[in-house]
């Protein structure tokens, strides 16, 4: 493209850029010079300056899309999209409304916190994922680089726990994560990973451990398989008592109640009870609202499989 000829043909001019998105650098190349540029970017004019060195060829609101790309045109050819903001891309609908891009760049490069990016520098760059124009770090790295900025456990276990419920990835995925990564901002994510180590697959699984501890019962085991005495898969409930065959259930809607999964969620249950186990089931909110109608529950049941001939079941050997 010739100095002075690109306006005849504006769309050459965007097939130059990103999703609507190029470097400043990329447009002194082709022709159009630094003075035109700024006026382009000038308040009303058809441009906008986005980030440094990175213009947007339209003036009015970025689409999420043309800010992920324009944080990676900021970053150079080795960056790639992080945290919440490539959780989103990797379909993670609650990070998807995030506003931050956290920005992944070399220890050897340097870029400074702008706007809507915000910069790390890191040894450790993993290969990318490519989406589209866009490339983005793997889940794992995704979700330890999202929650080592977070200061709050609920939260953190939340998007953690979504990760496996997802089956993206795996809690030992995660804690190797986390020892590979920076200290800075993992006490809150160490906790947590600790916390699902012992198979706590959801939050309110977190929730519903933490309490059933405080109910002097029987220690229970959790997500652990629970078969006939031939040998014979029944179900994994969230939670075990095998000296009576009671189980307990987590009905959590968001994970469990899509229509498949709730009609997956009655043909376990009642697998359970053809085969004489007693099954107590409890919504997220109750075990948080009313913690104690649930040890009440739990309380009875457990009397009442004392009651009871336990049934020729038992918990599946590793």
């Amino acid at each position: 493209m010739k100095r002075g000829t690109w306006g005849d043909d504006p769309e050459e001019l965007f097939a130059l850029s990103t999703n609507g998105v190029i470097r400043t650098a990329t447009l002194l190349r082709h022709g159009v010079a630094g003075g035109t540029i700024a006026g382009r970017c000038r308040k009303g004019g058809p441009w906008q300056r986005v980030l440094p060195g990175v213009v947007a060829l339209h003036n009015g609101p970025l689409s999420v899309l043309q800010r992920n790309t324009a944080a990676l045109l900021y970053g150079g050819d080795s960056a790639l999209i992080s945290g919440h903001a490539a959780l989103g891309i990797h379909g993670y609908t609650n990070s998807a409304t995030k506003s931050e891009v956290l920005l992944l760049i070399p220890h050897t490069q340097h870029r400074r916190n702008f706007s809507f990016v915000a910069v790390e520098r890191s040894w450790r760059i993993p290969e990318p994922i490519i989406k589209g124009t866009l490339r983005i770090a793997p889940v794992d790295r995704c979700l330890l680089d999202a929650a080592r900025r977070m200061s709050q456990l609920d939260p953190c276990r939340a998007l953690l726990a979504s990760g496996i419920q997802r089956g993206d990835v795996t809690v030992d995925d995660l804690a190797h994560e986390l020892r590979a990564g920076s200290c800075r901002g993992s006490a809150v994510p160490r906790t947590v990973v600790r916390e699902l180590s012992h198979d706590a697959h959801s939050v309110a699984e977190i929730a519903a451990q933490k309490l059933y501890a405080t109910s002097g019962l029987p220690p229970m085991a959790h997500n652990v398989d629970v078969e006939t005495d031939d040998g014979t898969w029944i179900a994994r409930p969230d939670g075990w008592l095998d000296s009576v065959a009671v189980a307990w259930e987590i009905d959590s809607l968001k994970y469990h109640f899509s229509p498949k999964a709730h009609e997956t969620t009655l043909v376990r249950r009642a697998a359970m009870q053809r085969n004489g186990i007693i099954v107590v089931s409890h919504l997220p909110r109750q075990i948080r609202d009313n913690p104690a109608a649930v040890l009440a529950d739990l309380e009875a049941a457990y009397h009442q499989g004392t009651q009871r001939p336990r049934p020729p079941v038992r918990s599946r050997a590793d």
